[in-house]
């Protein structure tokens, strides 16, 4: 049996009969650019969420750039982000000129450690990005404190937290704005690029609207520097339709991690992901950490159950192989390896194994199976 790491094709063809009609409508239509199809979009990703405004951007790194360099982040400052997170975030900070100042994670819920926060905010810093990782939120509250302590922008990083609640309540409207990604493996995905800067702050979100489009109050009158961050016509639609399944997506999500959970539970080097006592985790990505003791065997254990799941059939990824503050990009910042036990863990013996709604039981058994025989061999 082969099972591949996501299957967009069969997620694809259950709504096709949805999505090629609203596709077909655009280019009818011609609104390539922005257009309708986009801003119903916007308006119904904003009552998912329940958040006062969003904008459609080209990606979700578009995104994590519109919302810090809208809230006025630029050279000399230095923003706060978890060193166990996709590149982009940093992107964000970069691309305003500010500097990405990394921090640990939190050795059970992978995202920003609240606990290490605190000690490394200079007079430069302005902001920090807290970012729900895997799927599942950060601790937000620690954070709002540390935030309103120092006068700080909080912003959260929702690129695979779609749907994803902290306290009961969607992420991407509990702190100063947000970011979310479309790309198309997302809980959410479009197909091709997309991104959304969510937030509750009008004036905020007028300057981010204005930014998107190359800083124009009205077309071809700039007031201020801007980009082309413009979501595109299909990418709405698309996005539109399968907004509508994303519920029902995320409860077959969680159900798939909870079979994994029995499945892999009495395994003692497997670690399984811990759904936070805060939180509602919508497992983006199911992320096993092996253990054998120190992390130089755990590693080891982990490329070879890699492998195995690999010869079996079974794709699985790594998220992520080599931790921020160890990028060759990142190395004139001064971090060495060392400085982020937790992060380098995560990243040195996690596996991800294969998530997507339309797993079937009989998939996931022959990975909870293949898993079982690896160790009892």
């Amino acid at each position: 049996m082969n099972i591949p790491f996501l299957d967009l094709k069969t997620q694809y063809l259950s709504i096709k009969d949805e999505i090629d009609p609203a596709i077909q409508n655009v280019l009818d239509n011609t609104a390539f650019i922005l257009g309708p199809s986009v801003q119903n979009f916007e308006k119904d990703f904003a009552v998912a969420q329940q958040v006062k405004y969003c904008l459609g951007t080209s990606s979700g790194t578009d995104a994590n750039h519109l919302v810090l360099w809208g809230l006025g982040v630029g050279p000399g400052d230095e923003v706060i982000i978890p060193a166990n997170t996709f590149i982009a975030t940093a992107w964000g900070a970069t691309l305003c000129g500010a500097t990405p100042v990394f921090v640990d994670c939190h050795p059970e819920s992978y995202n920003i450690d609240p606990a290490k926060v605190e000690e490394a905010i200079t007079d430069k810093t302005k902001a920090i990005v807290a970012v729900h990782l895997y799927g599942q939120s950060a601790d937000l509250d620690p954070l709002k404190e540390i935030a309103k302590k120092h006068n700080l922008i909080l912003v959260e990083d929702a690129a695979q937290a779609h749907l994803t609640e902290y306290k009961g309540k969607p992420v991407g409207g509990l702190t100063d704005a947000a970011s979310f990604s479309f790309y198309p493996g997302k809980n959410l995905g479009a197909y091709g690029e997309g991104g959304a800067v969510t937030t509750n702050d009008e004036a905020l979100f007028n300057r981010v609207k204005k930014l998107r489009e190359h800083g124009q109050s009205q077309k071809y009158y700039h007031d201020s520097y801007g980009h082309n961050y413009r979501m595109e016509g299909i990418q709405g639609a698309v996005l539109g339709v399968k907004l509508k399944h994303l519920n029902k997506w995320t409860d077959a999500r969680r159900a798939v991690a909870a079979k994994y959970n029995e499945g892999l539970k009495g395994i003692d080097s497997v670690i399984t992901p811990k759904e936070m006592a805060y939180g509602k985790h919508v497992y983006h990505l199911y992320v096993i950490q092996l253990n054998a003791g120190t992390l130089e065997k755990s590693t080891e254990l982990r490329d070879k159950l890699k492998d195995y799941l690999t010869e079996n059939g079974v794709s699985v990824g790594l998220h992520y192989p080599i931790p921020l503050h160890q990028q060759k990009c990142f190395e004139g910042l001064g971090y060495k390896k060392g400085d982020f036990p937790n992060s380098e863990r995560i990243a040195e013996a996690g596996l991800s194994l294969p998530m997507y709604p339309e797993m079937t039981d009989e998939q996931i058994n022959y990975v909870v199976g293949k898993v079982n025989e690896f160790f009892k061999k």
